[in-house]
């Protein structure tokens, strides 16, 4: 061995080898004390620009995002508008100028709408396209006790859709500068602003009563939020808690404003947003009763697309860790700026109908009941049936599936069509496969007799679909791979695998 090592020493070319690794060794360790020498440069330099609090300088304080605060002026024009509003809010202003100023609203809802409207108190969650918007329109229709919540600012990218905001709003927290901005239009208007984030530990004091006062519980709510979780627990809290709220689904990559309508959550259709809510709804019991504000329009070829992050940013992993806040969408979601305000002024347009007691016909349920009732007796008759041919007893049979759950699964596992050919017309429920331990009823209980169907054994087809699946697969044993194309179980499988994901949620 020592021999060995004597002559591979002496050898010309190991020596060249040694030589050429530590000269890599040696540029790599200069490399990285220039890179950390110039990184220290950077620091020394970012530090010597931020000026001592003690001297004069033209820097904001950070916002505090977990209190009811309000930013420092930025200009003498705010200063003045503050001071009149500060005086209206107290009482020192003149009603005859409100008068005059409201003169139109009130000839359209009548002296007796408008008052009921400008006593009312409003909140709005969320502070972007839509709920800038609506904000601005309810205050310059009469509003006068507007609650604001939001944890963001404003940012350059977000002048193309908020309703107020000017550059020199960029970096001022969204509810100071909505109520800056409104002051100088309303001064009379009533602020709450809470520069924070909406979650359900902090529900009872967001939607807590005005300025403490028992008797002034918030008249309507508006749900602005675009992150599903929040949007789903501002909802569930609302319902659970009698609070009228309205919702306003995606306003992005929409282009058509003709196609945006107010009804209820369960008949809203074509929108991503919404079909999810609705979904997380429906699975802690709320199918129906919360009005929303949503748009038809189809997605088409050409038109715009959630934009995907970049590949690079894929292989690095941890997408999640790319978004502001935990469970925010990361993603780009291209915007046309006069959708957002589309939104918020027919979600206005609502609450202002409904406070001031206005006749009007929007926000309906979808009266889809009969149907699902239908689909309901459809599918405890196949059942039926299916237990009489393998020999069972059918006498008192039952089915575990409710009038609730078959709209869920036509619905939203579904989109209220046929998976085999799209049709939204006579649909049914029945078993996708044949099933292993045969159709005879469950008769563990005693007194009981049910079915082992689940729920995830289902599929929605139409009636005449229905009754050829179930003597091919169901009764003579055919496979669905044996029957369908691979497109039409591909389909099938997918909507299979989307369901079990949500499944979660429950």
């Amino acid at each position: 061995m020592t021999t060995w090592l004597e002559r591979q020493g002496s050898s010309h070319q190991t020596q060249l080898i040694a030589t050429a690794i530590l000269s890599g060794i040696t540029v790599i360790g200069v490399v990285l004390g220039v890179q950390a020498v110039r990184r220290q440069v950077a620091v020394d330099e970012l530090k010597a620009s931020i000026p001592n609090v003690d001297e004069p300088h033209d820097a904001n304080t950070v916002p505090n995002f977990a209190t009811n605060s309000v930013q420092p002026l930025s200009s003498r024009e705010d200063e003045r508008a503050a001071a009149l509003a500060r005086r209206a809010q107290q009482g020192d202003y003149g009603e005859e100028l409100i008068q005059e100023q409201l003169t139109r609203t009130a000839s359209f809802l009548r002296p007796e709408g408008l008052s009921a409207l400008r006593s009312s108190f409003v909140v709005i969650v969320g502070l972007g396209g839509v709920g800038s918007h609506c904000t601005a329109a309810l205050a310059r229709s009469g509003v006068s006790h507007i609650r604001i919540i939001d944890f963001d600012q404003v940012t350059l990218s977000s002048l193309n859709r908020n309703a107020v905001a000017t550059l020199a709003d960029v970096g001022t927290s969204k509810v100071t500068c909505v109520r800056r901005r409104l002051e100088a239009v309303t001064p009379w208007v009533h602020w709450e602003c809470f520069n924070e984030i909406w979650g359900e530990d902090g529900a009872d004091r967001l939607l807590a009563s005005w300025n403490g006062d028992e008797g002034r519980k918030p008249d309507y709510v508006v749900d602005a939020i675009d992150n599903i979780d929040s949007k789903v627990t501002l909802l569930r809290y609302c319902y659970d808690h009698g609070i009228k709220v309205i919702s306003s689904m995606g306003a992005g990559c929409k282009s058509d404003p003709t196609r945006v309508y107010v009804g209820d959550i369960s008949g809203s259709i074509e929108d991503p947003l919404s079909r999810t809510t609705r979904r997380r709804l429906r699975m802690l019991g709320i199918s129906e009763g919360i009005p929303v504000a949503y748009s038809i329009e189809k997605a088409g070829l050409g038109k715009a697309e959630l934009l995907p992050l970049p590949e690079d940013e894929f292989r690095k992993g941890g997408v999640g860790e790319l978004s502001v806040l935990p469970d925010f969408r990361a993603r780009i979601l291209p915007v046309l700026g006069t959708m957002p305000a589309v939104f918020g002024y027919v979600v206005a347009n609502f609450v202002i109908m409904e406070l001031s007691g206005y006749p009007h016909e929007s926000g309906g349920r979808t009266g889809r009941d009969k149907l699902y009732e239908s689909v309901l007796q459809g599918l405890q008759a196949v059942e039926v049936r299916l237990a009489r041919v393998d020999g069972g007893d059918v006498q008192g049979f039952k089915i575990a599936v409710s009038k609730d759950d078959v709209a869920y699964l036509i619905e939203e596992v579904f989109r209220g069509k046929s998976v085999l050919s799209g049709l939204p017309t006579r649909l049914a429920l029945i078993r996708w496969r044949p099933s292993r331990d045969g159709y005879r009823a469950d008769v563990r209980w005693k007194g009981q007799k049910f079915s082992r169907l689940q729920l995830s054994d289902l599929v929605c087809m139409t009636k005449e679909e229905a009754a050829v699946h179930e003597k091919r697969v169901l009764v003579d044993g055919a496979t669905p791979e044996d029957v369908y194309e691979a497109e039409v179980v591909g389909l099938v499988e997918r909507r299979f695998e989307e369901e079990h994901a949500m499944d979660r949620y429950r």
